[in-house]
């Protein structure tokens, strides 16, 4: 079941187009697991530094043992092939050991988000029907308080790193279960692990993704684009139980033998910083509101931070202002790629490169992907005009669980709608847009909020903004914008106008910003991602409480 990929290039009789693309050859019989755990060891990497966490050093010889021992220890728990099994479990080498155990075992890995609400590991265990799952010590509460109310599925709860009540440990069932084990006879095609949405527009659904879409992200991605190697040493600020996170900490650095940094609270900007003056990344993966929180802080000592290890930053999760770009890169040297990625594609289908950076843009499809800008009936767009987005590519989901009509408005054939807007230059970078419900028309014009988002961030008293439309006095959407400012500035009727002559100087006077609100913070997902809905709910509600639009 273990195999080294072979990339195919298309023969000569196809598109030229085509030719370009990227075909990654995966036998049918096929366990992930071995690939990514296994496969190092036989091919003597065993001695390899998988994983760092605190002063912990595992080898790849010792996490093909602890994988195979949990493998062992869910099928004594009685988790069957192609049943879904369910960890919440903080970023640690437990993490990695429940998800590839789970899937050598043939059985379908579900990570939960960490930083949920009691209520909604209650949704999240019911819609997975899981009858086993694994939590972190820590994290037991948030279940026992729903445990014995209306979970309908729910038989097993085994304690990670700690112990609980009357419930078993991981770690003595990993000591009991044997350290050798056969991987499941899965396929390229089975279902290796779910990924849930985040649900910033709606309730969470379940990505269903196959035994081969990590190998088509790390050879496509990390190898193609990072060119990530056995010497890389990967620092992720995203979670792993994020796509995200999934790929910078877990896939990617095993696909070669590199070795994944590991930190399992959620880290402030302090310790991301301790943490790479420590561990001495060579690739750091974070997101541009981290980015930004990055350049805010100094030192309370009044020295630099050392990012000299650090040989390529990347960002995704939104789009990353090229004045953000251009402030880390004069600060501390390193370049970040910025990329486009989702939970749907598992991850990046666009990005910049090294060698072809573009600040402000998203930068290139990655070959092996396809795209297509469209507009409301389906056509093609002229270079330059902004279209939906349509990605197409083979670590794209299977679909979403238990959501038949979702998919099908989600997926056209093998078509992803992602619901952002984009346009392309004449080069062929991408630029984002907005998603599809934020642009907005001014004076009959589309106005996309990035593009002042971006502009106003380039103000030196910026640090944050989001733009959203607001209706004046005569019913008209004009646009709103919602701003953090760094700590030296000082938020004011004066602010106001240079923020507005600042942007009208740039854009033009019909994309300035009519009102300027300060606040402390933005609104943001767990994966940092601005929640513009809130803002919109926050207007409302000072509307009706003050009975007319704010004119400030």
């Amino acid at each position: 079941m273990c195999y080294t990929p072979r990339r195919l290039q298309p023969t000569g009789v196809q598109k030229a187009h085509e030719r370009e693309l990227l075909l990654i050859a995966i036998p049918d019989a096929f366990n992930v697991a071995c690939y990514f755990v296994d496969r190092n060891v036989l091919e003597g990497r065993g001695s390899n530094v998988a994983i760092e966490c605190g002063s912990e050093q595992i080898s790849y010889a010792q996490l093909q043992d602890q994988v195979n021992r949990a493998g062992n220890a869910l099928q004594q728990l009685g988790v069957r092939m192609e049943e879904r099994i369910v960890f919440l479990v903080p970023d640690s080498p437990e993490f990695l050991y429940c998800f590839f155990g789970a899937i050598k075992l043939g059985a379908v890995a579900v990570p939960f988000n960490t930083y949920l609400r009691p209520d909604e590991y209650e949704y999240l265990l019911n819609d997975t029907r899981a009858r086993v799952l694994l939590v972190d010590a820590a994290l037991l509460p948030a279940v026992e308080s729903i445990a014995k109310k209306t979970l309908k599925y729910l038989e097993k709860i085994v304690v990670v790193n700690g112990r609980g009540g009357n419930y078993p440990s991981f770690e003595s069932l990993l000591e009991s279960a044997s350290s050798q084990m056969e991987a499941a006879a899965t396929s390229k095609d089975d279902t290796a692990f779910w990924l849930y949405s985040s649900g910033s527009t709606g309730a969470s659904k379940a990505c269903i993704h196959l035994h081969h879409d990590m190998v088509v992200c790390s050879e496509l991605y990390a190898k193609g684009i990072l060119q990530i190697s056995e010497h890389d040493r990967c620092y992720s600020v995203a979670r792993l139980f994020f796509a995200y996170g999934l790929g910078n900490a877990g896939y990617f650095p095993l696909s070669c033998g590199a070795t994944t940094i590991l930190s399992g609270p959620r880290p402030d900007v302090a310790t991301i910083y301790a943490n790479i003056e420590r561990y001495r990344p060579t690739l750091f993966f974070s997101v541009p509101s981290n980015y930004v929180a990055m350049l805010a802080y100094h030192s309370p000592e009044g020295k630099e931070f050392d990012l000299s290890s650090i040989r390529q930053a990347v960002s995704a999760g939104e789009s990353l202002p090229a004045a953000v770009f251009q402030r880390f890169k004069e600060r501390f040297g390193v370049e970040i790629l910025d990329g486009l990625g989702s939970t749907e594609t598992l991850q990046m289908v666009i990005s910049n490169r090294a060698d072809e950076m573009r600040p402000g843009s998203t930068g290139k499809i990655i070959p092996g992907y396809e795209a297509r800008l469209v507009d409301e009936n389906g056509h093609d767009v002229a270079r330059g005009e902004i279209g939906a987005l349509l990605i197409k590519g083979d670590s794209t989901c299977a679909g979403y669980w238990n959501q038949h009509e979702k998919t099908k408005a989600t997926f056209d054939g093998p078509w992803f709608r992602t619901g952002d807007r984009y346009y392309q230059d004449e080069d062929g970078y991408y630029w984002y847009a907005g998603r599809g419900d934020d642009l907005f028309k001014v004076n009959g014009r589309w106005l996309s909020p990035a593009e002042v988002e971006n502009a106003l961030i380039a103000h030196p008293a910026v640090q944050e903004a989001a733009v959203i439309a607001r209706e004046d006095a005569s019913k008209l959407n004009k646009p709103v914008a919602y701003v953090v400012v760094n700590p030296e500035a000082v938020p004011n009727e004066d602010l106001v106008r240079s923020l507005q002559d600042w942007v009208t100087e740039r854009l033009g006077a019909y994309k300035r910003p009519r009102w300027i609100e300060f606040l402390p913070e933005l609104p943001k997902t767990a994966t940092g991602k601005v929640q513009r809905f809130k803002l919109r709910e926050l207007q409302r509600t000072a509307q009706s409480a003050s009975g007319k639009v704010s004119k400030t």
